[in-house]
């Protein structure tokens, strides 16, 4: 009996010993192979680093850490392999639908860092549409990771058929379910293809109290950072129901001015009229292709009325103010050239010199 034990443990220690040697084998040439691939992106991103085209650095970054993961992880999968046949005798298919999940997994992952990548690269570009770009970047997102669940699921044995047949009468369910959320999803989709406003713009809302710039443009919502820098989340849906004005686009601003002379000036009125004419068509911030009237424009309850109306050649609001403020003054040089003045609100009041200084009371009286 002792005889019996004693074999059945040396070979017991025998199978350790190999189990063991086969997957010390196999973690050195893991690290062999690590190594190597070290070395060898050391060496590609000197070469990539030379050359002006900027998508083999991309391509480069994007492999380095997905590859050092496969190496380490595909080896990994070989020794389990190894352990579990020599300990037990069950069939191991599922080691081998493990190892294609670990390649998609690793093609999924390559692909979205690139993608990203990508992104970044083009994002940090002088020319370049911020919106376009962040769409493109999650539709792309969006279809890889798609195929990658598919696929895996089919690696597990599942039918696509099956499951897109499924998936059509699920999808019905979940839309009457998450109606708000597709809603929302939607009009995303429709903010980036009909492109009403983009990122960095500045948008209001005369339907709703909706006016900032556009931080963010999500698949279910639109961050807005309104004038007092606080944020605004505004459901994509709403965008579908409301009217968006973008000022951000606009070919020019506008310096309307009801401006009041004084009704004692009235000999002088023509001739400020015509020199302020005069010096907005010389204006070097007027744009004179813009529809340009000033006008006496009618007889105020204490002032003569003049109308001016212009554009200026900038939309920028900082400039806009300062050329508007220019405008203004020379106007009021202008004015005082002609010994004139800008009027304000006055009454005349008459009084009966029969009565003056007599009481209501004496009146009545």
């Amino acid at each position: 009996m002792d005889n019996l034990i004693s074999r059945v443990q040396l070979l017991a220690q025998t199978l350790l010993q190999s189990e063991g040697n086969s997957i010390y084998f196999i973690t050195a040439a893991s690290l062999v192979a690590w190594v190597a691939w070290r070395i060898i992106y050391s060496r590609l991103e000197l070469l990539t680093e030379k050359t002006s085209f900027q998508w083999d650095n991309l391509t480069l970054s994007a492999l380095k850490t997905p590859v050092s993961t496969f190496i380490w992880c595909w080896p990994a999968t070989i020794s389990l392999s190894v352990f579990l046949q020599e300990h037990f005798d069950s069939q191991l298919n599922w080691l081998h639908t493990l190892k294609l999940i670990l390649i998609i997994s690793i093609f999924v992952w390559i692909t979205l860092r690139l993608i990203h990548n990508v992104e970044i690269y083009v994002l940090n570009q002088k020319k370049r549409d911020e919106t376009t770009v962040q769409a493109i970047a999650k539709v792309a997102r969006l279809f890889f990771v798609t195929i990658g669940l598919l696929t895996s699921m089919q690696a597990f044995g599942l039918s696509l058929s099956g499951l897109l047949t499924f998936g059509g009468v699920g999808g019905l369910i979940v839309g009457l379910a998450a109606k708000d959320l597709l809603s929302n999803f939607f009009g995303g989709m429709m903010i980036y293809f009909d492109r009403p406003f983009k990122v960095g713009d500045w948008i209001r809302s005369p339907d709703r109290q909706i006016e900032g710039t556009v931080e963010r443009i999500g698949w279910r919502m639109t961050i807005i950072r309104t004038f007092d820098k606080r944020p605004l989340y505004v459901p994509n849906s709403v965008f579908s129901s409301i009217v968006v004005e973008n000022p951000s686009r606009m070919l020019n601003r506008r310096i309307k001015e009801d401006i009041g002379i004084r009704y004692k000036d009235s000999k002088s009125l023509e001739l400020i009229v015509e020199e302020i004419k005069s010096m907005l068509q010389n204006h070097p911030d007027i744009d004179n292709t813009q529809t340009l009237i000033v006008n006496f424009n009618g007889f105020g309850s204490s002032s003569l009325d003049l109308m001016v109306y212009t554009f200026t050649k900038t939309v920028n609001w900082i400039r806009f103010h300062e050329v508007k403020q220019d405008v203004l003054m020379q106007i009021l040089a202008i004015v005082h050239k002609h010994d004139a003045d800008i009027a304000y609100p006055t009454q005349t009041l008459r009084v009966d010199p029969d009565y003056a200084g007599v009481s209501d009371l004496a009146i009545k009286q």
